[in-house]
């Protein structure tokens, strides 16, 4: 028996070998592991599941775990003054990006959120403003917390169609600094790979953002894990 079972083991050690490297050789198959597994993921979370229970010291981020480790490597590399937050939900990412911020040895938080909640985390780094995002008297309450030459980053994270996140690309991308993100947030749905019925959103609004505007690029390197709620979605301001 004993050999029978080194036999098997032997046996399944050689399919997985083939396995990886029929992924690894063929594109196309590890794209269509690559977006099986995104879809079944995100999907999860119907069931209370992945991101819907993901959470930083207690709080919900609503966020992939894998993005949450690109935002942590884009926080050290580029040490932002101010991060301003589009989108706040139960404020698990933006105390996320505040213990981060307490590791590196700087940095801010100003987020905003259409919504209030009175029991989001409380932290000497993060400022909570309530409104939206695109309204003239929040986009000038935001700037009103960044001086002239603090660097700064742009997390835009709140009302996912098209419309909101152009009006959004055209006002806030002015506020990121050089060499700096702007980081449009959800760009998987509508079909990318996730929520085909969702209708135009953040994907949609990035390819029109580039095509007229020139200061951006894509930086795919932030794609490196596979997996990535944000496709394309990576902003590096690079004039």
């Amino acid at each position: 028996m004993g050999g029978i079972v080194k036999e098997a083991k032997r046996g399944i050690r050689k399919v997985r070998k083939f396995l990886d490297k029929r992924a690894y050789g063929d594109p196309k198959l590890e794209k269509d592991i690559v977006t099986g597994f995104h879809r079944l993921y995100y999907d999860a979370a119907s069931l209370g599941k992945t991101w819907k229970n993901t959470r930083w010291l207690g709080v919900y981020t609503q966020k992939c775990p894998l993005d949450l480790w690109i935002y942590q490597e884009t926080l050290w590399d580029n040490r932002p003054d101010v991060i301003v937050e589009c989108g706040t939900a139960e404020g698990g990412t933006t105390l996320y990006l505040a213990s981060m911020c307490d590791l590196i040895g700087g940095g801010r938080i100003v987020s905003v959120d259409i919504d209030t909640k009175p029991k989001r985390p409380a932290h000497p780094r993060i400022t909570y403003l309530s409104g939206s995002s695109t309204a003239p008297d929040v986009f000038a309450a935001v700037k009103k917390h960044i001086t002239r030459d603090e660097k700064v980053m742009v997390i835009l994270d709140s009302d996912h169609s098209k419309k909101h996140v152009d009006e959004e690309l055209k006002i806030y991308s002015n506020l990121v600094s050089r060499d700096c993100y702007l980081i449009v947030e959800d760009s998987n749905v509508n079909g990318h790979p996730v929520l085909p019925d969702h209708g135009p959103g953040p994907m949609e609004a990035i390819d029109e953002f580039l095509q007229k505007d020139d200061r951006f690029i894509i930086d795919d390197g932030k794609e490196k894990f596979y997996m990535t709620f944000n496709p394309r979605g990576y902003l590096k301001r690079v004039k």
